[in-house]
């Protein structure tokens, strides 16, 4: 009688909180106009941030790039403080990662910054998450990924899906060899 030994069972990983902004434009002027998170469960949250005081600063190439005018956060985003207040509500004690964190998070905190407020959360680069294995498919599976959403909108929220989804194709077991 032959014994089989059981093969260990995968590690389950967990889908992270994933974190998108979109800005006014890049450079020490720029401020966050728009973010967007999902969440493990999928739940995701999107807002627009009206500029705070002082927050001048305008890039039409990122305008281009977002599609997202002047005009629209001004007259229909949220107050920074809302947006921060939202944000450390919902997401406590959570680490989110983002994909641009060098920007992100410098966008975050003058949110924050304006917000008179700190963040309850940690905010980490999701190139951490990656192993040597996963990390040269990266963009090549986030393209495949963007075209399969089909996702009309450059939106922060979106974005922040493609990422988590991205990030989860890289994780599922590959297919086994055809019989």
């Amino acid at each position: 009688m032959s014994s089989v030994t059981a093969l260990p069972e995968p590690e389950l990983f967990v889908a992270p909180a994933v974190l998108d902004i979109e800005a006014s434009g890049f450079g020490q002027h720029s401020y966050p106009i728009e973010v967007g998170f999902v969440l493990p469960d999928g739940e995701t949250y999107c807002s627009l941030i009206r500029p705070a005081p002082g927050w001048t600063h305008w890039d039409a190439g990122a305008e281009r790039v977002h599609r997202i005018s002047r005009q629209t956060v001004q007259v229909h985003g949220r107050d920074a403080r809302e947006v921060a207040l939202l944000m450390n509500e919902r997401l406590h004690g959570l680490t989110l990662y983002c994909d641009g964190w060098a920007h992100d998070y410098v966008w975050l905190n003058v949110l924050f910054e304006a917000a008179g407020l700190t963040p309850s959360f940690k905010l980490d680069n999701l190139r951490a998450l990656l192993t040597e294995r996963e990390a040269p498919f990266w963009a090549i599976v986030k393209k495949q990924v963007a075209i399969e959403m089909r996702l009309q909108r450059h939106r922060a929220s979106s974005d922040a899906k493609i990422l988590q989804r991205t990030l989860m194709r890289l994780r599922a077991p590959l297919p086994g060899p055809p019989s």
